[in-house]
């Protein structure tokens, strides 16, 4: 394993500047998920990782090499794309192997390699079968076997379930979870999608418009997001804003526009002049509002309310949420809030308690 080092990296598309400046430290064993929405440069970064697309300033290191200019096959990664890309008239054990074997490696470790991670995979009774008679999940397990074998330094994903099925998503992340504990290698991965994201990554970048927004681990980047972007992207449905200022009166506060954050799941609602059950205990009432939507979702609701004019989500145990047209006093969990300029859209470090909601 090996760790990638990026250092102010730009790509250019045409006359379009898709990477800006960025810098990125992957470190050994880790599994970092570049998440983001389409068109953010999260798979243009990856494939400048792999030497797929040309940088046009920065560098790119793996292992301490510089192999900013080196050919993909040079770099000593192993990369599974989306589609899978498997020779329709090759085996599995002969497209796992055909790397392996225009390398020029001997038979013997070529079938070593193959035997190996066909155990790991689950696909050593399938060897012997064509891409045809394979399933989606199965076909998507032989192209990751295809990188494995190359034993690389670095592995790269594209998106790579993003062409399966729900059960076949969450049965694959779960085997990949597997294989990164027990390959411990360093591994970037690429998603829009944050379930993903937050289940695999032991840490995630989220990026827009070129740019890393913020990195850390799942529960940092969701507890405390460094900014609005970040705080409404992650979260599903996303954090509900409260538009107000911040109390000039408050210990190191000066007075300006803010937003408070509150994710759905610390909202928590009560009849009228009483405490909810709830995720914010018995805290006092933040508003009246008006429940104008429920959402089933299995185990949890989302009733959707209108307060002071504004949309606000919040995530209730199954059969808990008031029907639509009801009135009920909305308690938010201030302690877990996030607090943002309104202006520069960043995290504010000030407690929660500094805000003043506009008026209705």
């Amino acid at each position: 394993m090996s760790a990638v080092n990026i250092q102010q990296l730009g790509v250019r598309m045409g006359a379009t500047r898709v990477i800006e400046r960025l810098d990125l430290n992957v470190l050994e064993g880790e599994f970092l998920v570049l998440l983001g929405p389409s068109g953010c440069g999260k798979s243009t970064l990856l494939h400048a990782i792999a030497g797929l697309i040309d940088s046009d300033a920065g560098s790119v290191h793996i292992g301490g090499r510089d192999v900013t200019w080196a050919d993909p096959k040079d770099r000593g990664i192993g990369m599974v794309f989306q589609s899978y890309a498997l020779y329709p008239t090759m085996s599995v054990e002969r497209n796992m192997s055909f790397g392996l074997r225009v390398a020029g490696l001997p038979r013997r470790e070529i079938a070593q390699r193959v035997a190996r991670t066909a155990r790991l995979l689950q696909l050593e009774a399938l060897l012997a079968r064509k891409p045809a008679q394979l399933s989606g999940g199965q076909r998507q397990r032989v192209a990751i076997g295809r990188a494995l074998v190359r034993e690389a330094r670095v592995f790269l994903f594209d998106e790579p379930l993003s062409n399966l099925d729900a059960q076949l998503r969450t049965e694959l992340r779960r085997e990949l979870k597997t294989l990164h504990r027990e390959l411990g290698a360093t591994m970037i991965y690429v998603t829009h999608d944050q379930v993903e994201a937050m289940t695999l990554a032991t840490r995630v970048a989220v990026m827009r418009g070129g740019r890393i927004q913020q990195i850390g681990t799942p529960g940092e980047v969701y507890a405390r997001p460094a900014n609005l972007f970040v705080a409404g992207f992650l979260g599903a449905p996303g954090m509900n804003f409260i538009a107000g200022t911040v109390d000039a009166g408050a210990p190191g506060a000066a007075a300006r526009p803010a937003l408070l954050g509150v994710r759905p799941e610390h909202v928590a609602l009560g009849a009228p002049g009483t405490a909810p059950d709830g995720p914010a205990g018995t805290a006092p009432a933040h508003g009246r509002a008006t429940v104008t939507l429920v959402e089933t979702l299995g185990a949890h609701e989302i009733a959707w309310l209108a307060l002071r004019g504004q949309r606000l989500a919040a995530l209730l145990p199954a059969g808990s949420a008031p029907p639509a047209g009801a009135t009920v006093d909305v308690h938010l969990d201030l302690e877990r809030a996030s607090l943002f300029d309104a202006g520069t859209e960043l995290r504010l470090e000030l407690p929660a308690a500094a805000f003043r909601p506009d008026p209705s």
